[in-house]
C-alpha cells in the first residue's frame, strides 16, 4: 500500500478558489489597516489610498502611512499563505499572483500604469516580505519533526 503523502495533483478549482482567498485576505487586511492609519490621523477614507498609485509617497505624512499600511499588510498577507496555503514552494507565486492582480486594478483605476518611483518599490519590498516571512513559516511547519513509532521493535 504506498503512501499518499504530499501527492501533488493538478487541482485548477483549489489553485483558483486560494487566489481568489489570497485576494480577499489582500484588500481586507489592507483596508483594515488603512482604516486603523487614517484613525490616528483623521483623514477620510478613498479608494484612493487603495488603488491610485499617487497616494504613497515619502513627502506627506498620508503617504508615509500609506506605505506602512501596505507593509504591515504584507506581514498579514504573509500568515494567510501560511495559514491557508501551506507550502513554501508556492508562496512566491501566489504573492506574485496577488501583487500582479493589485497592478491591474490600480492600471483600471487609474486608467494607466503606476507611474510613481514609489509605488513600484513598496510593492517590491511588499512583495519580498510577503514571500520570504510566508516561506520561512510555511518551512518551518514542512519541517516539523514527524513522530516515528516508538514502539517495541521486532528482531528480524
Amino acid at each position: 500500500m504506498a503512501s499518499h503523502f504530499r501527492s501533488y495533483i493538478w487541482d485548477p478549482v483549489l489553485i483558483i478558489s486560494q487566489i481568489l482567498l489570497m485576494q480577499c485576505i489582500y484588500y481586507s487586511f489592507l483596508g483594515l489597516w488603512l482604516a486603523g492609519v487614517d484613525g490616528l490621523v483623521h483623514n477620510s477614507r478613498s479608494l484612493d489610498q487603495i488603488f491610485s498609485y499617487e497616494v504613497l509617497g515619502f513627502s506627506t505624512l498620508q503617504g508615509r502611512l500609506s506605505m506602512m499600511a501596505f507593509i504591515l499588510n504584507s506581514l498579514t498577507c504573509a500568515l494567510g499563505l501560511w495559514f491557508f496555503i501551506r507550502r513554501g514552494k508556492q508562496c512566491l507565486d501566489f504573492t506574485v499572483t496577488v501583487h500582479f492582480f493589485h497592478m491591474i486594478g490600480c492600471w483600471i483605476y487609474n486608467s494607466h500604469l503606476p507611474a510613481a518611483l514609489s509605488w513600484w518599490l513598496v510593492n517590491v519590498v511588499c512583495i519580498a516580505l510577503m514571500a520570504v516571512i510566508g516561506e520561512y513559516l510555511c518551512m518551518r511547519t514542512e519541517l516539523r519533526a514527524i513522530p516515528v513509532n516508538t514502539g517495541p521493535k521486532s528482531n528480524l
